[in-house]
């Protein structure tokens, strides 16, 4: 509607302008028809001019405008003086209109907001707002609604739209027992899911406040123009009274007149409006293009530090791999394998870590809990738990050296989990995890973008992290490390970095917290990734593909070669046409141009920010 206005009043004055060309009125009427026009497009600048000036804020481009405008009728250049206002409303409407295309390309994720859920209540379906859902509480989804809150399938088959959250066309399969996250679309069958977070922790509600909050982190480039303009526009100012004052003081045969015209030229012409608006409507875009491909950004100080990018670290188990475990090798020592399996499954029974949630599918049989006491998570190794009175050890090689219990250590082309108990080694479980399938192509692309070395750093054994690192080409690989570790690897790789040079970090899971928040960068793979790893990250992977960083590092570089290409173009415009100005080889047209012209065509240039790459 604002921009309805805004056009309205520019074709109002248009006519205005053109007719005070074509009639033949002199004089006041003359007169009379160019200062309607002015008033038409010039009066809300001008009354900015005076409010900033209350206010304190005097040096702005409305300032700039009321004054030039100002002088130019006092010298009766009529024309050029409705001119220079009339296309300056003109590239503020271009502004307006591609800030508001930026602001949609994000904004079209607050559809995901769902403005209502079906929840079964003492037998009756009722609809009610998705904050007042309970985790433990049964909602139904019926095709073609949003799914309102994060749940697991208790009943019903669908197809699953996840484009708002992933960038991903083609739906998803969801049975009994699947995880589904809020703001997917249920595309054709009816769905009971058992919610398992409040709204507000809910994968919509953290997306929506990503988006929200992104552009109020700013890249160095936006707090170096901010500075720029603040200093930049008050010297053009004084520079321009000089010009118009000291000529006809100092010089024979100067008059003050062609002077003023010449600062008022000046005055134009320096008006920063090109820089101001592109540069961060440039990173706008940006986010908006990352946003729709699944890769959400918390801000432009971090989609610009992208493009530095000379180290990229990755966890290995949801990251590089799926996380997704299979037994693939039991074996006894001392015990039979089906009793070392099902003492395994109980000692790992009360872990949501996926190693034992794979033993436990594994095992494929009731387990009863009862039997399990003083159960106890070591992070980084594994697990202890008394079960009938016995001490039982599961993990890894590192557990069972603590412990002083005697082995001999396994090389599997997989995740080897020792058990013990009582002190005494029983035998082993071999664990295969499997690659991502665009994780070859993912480091493919990111050596191909640049970045100087690709490292792993895992708490897995060092076979299994070989054959994942042999696999994808990566250049380094650390296993067998605790998350302690991983940071101290982290900041040795920090030191290998080259002057501006950044590093960046890929993990799923709560112990990557810690290195996420160190690295230069830190991406989380938010799909299944953890909430701890999501809240340290600077990015976030909504789709969990690895490839998804290279792309956005190649939109982080398109971005700053935008927002580069306005900085020359605007600066080396306004000097070549502020030297003509001064020297009287410019006219107030030439002034439109080096300001709205060069405007408009560096916020078109901006624009192609928005498309994705």
């Amino acid at each position: 509607m604002k921009q309805k206005r805004q056009l309205y009043k520019i074709i109002a004055a248009a006519v205005l302008f053109a007719s005070a060309f074509m009639l033949p009125a002199s004089g006041y009427w003359r007169l009379a028809v160019w200062s309607a026009a002015y008033l038409i497009v010039g009066l809300p600048i001008v009354r900015k001019a005076f409010r900033n000036i209350g206010h304190g804020q005097v040096f702005d481009e409305n300032f700039l405008m009321t004054a030039a405008t100002a002088g130019a009728f006092t010298l009766g250049e009529y024309s050029e003086g409705v001119a220079v206002m009339l296309f300056y409303q003109i590239g503020e409407l271009f502004q307006s209109y591609a800030v508001n295309k930026s602001r949609k390309s994000i904004a079209a994720l607050m559809d995901i907001r769902p403005d209502y859920a079906n929840i079964e209540r003492d037998g009756k379906v009722v609809r009610v707002n998705p904050e007042d859902v309970r985790p433990g509480e049964d909602i139904i989804v019926t095709a073609g609604e949003k799914i309102p809150l994060d749940g697991r399938i208790v009943e019903g088959y669908s197809l699953i739209d996840t484009a708002a959250i992933t960038g991903e066309s083609v739906p998803r399969e969801a049975a009994v027992g699947d995880e589904v996250i809020s703001g997917c679309i249920n595309l054709n069958g009816r769905l009971k899911i058992r919610v398992t977070r409040d709204f507000g922790q809910s994968t919509v509600a953290k997306i929506l406040d990503l988006v929200e909050n992104a552009s109020s982190q700013k890249a160095s480039v936006e707090n170096f123009i901010t500075r720029f303009a603040r200093y930049y526009t008050p010297a053009v100012v004084f520079l321009a009274l000089a010009i118009a004052v000291l000529p006809p003081l100092l010089v024979d045969g100067a008059v003050f007149s062609d002077w003023l015209y010449r600062a008022l030229t000046f005055l134009v012409i320096s008006c920063p409006c090109a820089l101001v608006i592109s540069v961060p409507l440039g990173f706008f875009g940006g986010i908006g293009a990352a946003s729709r491909s699944g890769i959400l950004v918390k801000g432009s100080n971090y989609l610009e530090a992208l493009a530095a990018t000379e180290i990229a670290v990755f966890d290995k188990t949801g990251t590089l791999t799926k996380g997704c475990f299979e037994v693939s090798r039991v074996q006894g020592d001392g015990i039979d394998d089906d009793a070392l399996l099902e003492m395994a499954a109980l000692a790992g029974g009360n872990s949501t870590h996926p190693v034992s949630q794979s033993i436990r599918k594994a095992y494929g049989k009731e387990i009863d809990l009862r039997r399990v006491v003083d159960f106890e998570e070591l992070p980084g190794r594994g697990i202890k738990a008394t079960i009938g009175g016995k001490t039982v050890l599961l993990g890894n090689k590192r557990l069972l050296d603590e412990y002083g219990i005697k082995f001999n250590p396994v090389n599997g082309a997989g995740t080897v989990v020792y058990v013990a108990e009582e002190g005494i080694f029983r035998g082993f479980i071999l664990i295969a995890d499997e690659i991502k399938p665009d994780a070859p192509a993912a480091i493919a692309a990111l050596k191909k973008a640049g970045i100087r070395e690709t490292v792993m750093l895992t708490g897995d054994n060092a076979a299994a992290a070989e054959n994942v690192a042999q696999t994808l080409g990566l250049d380094k690989f650390f296993a067998n490390l605790l998350p302690a570790q991983k940071v101290e690897k982290v900041e040795a790789l920090m030191k290998d970095k080259s002057d501006g040079g950044k590093l960046i970090f890929a993990g799923d899971g709560i112990n990557d917290a810690p290195v996420l928040a160190l690295a230069d960068i830190g991406i989380a793979m938010g799909g299944v990734g953890s909430d701890a790893a999501v809240e340290a990250a600077d990015i976030v992977i909504m789709t969990d593909e690895p490839s998804k960083i290279a792309q956005a590092i190649k939109i982080s570089q398109r971005t700053l070669r935008i927002v580069r290409q306005n900085i020359v173009f605007a600066l080396g415009v306004k000097f070549l046409v502020l030297l003509m100005g001064a020297e009287g080889l410019a006219t107030m047209w030439d002034a439109v141009f080096a300001d709205v012209g060069v405007s408009v065509i560096a916020i078109i240039n901006s624009m192609r920010a928005l498309k994705s790459v």
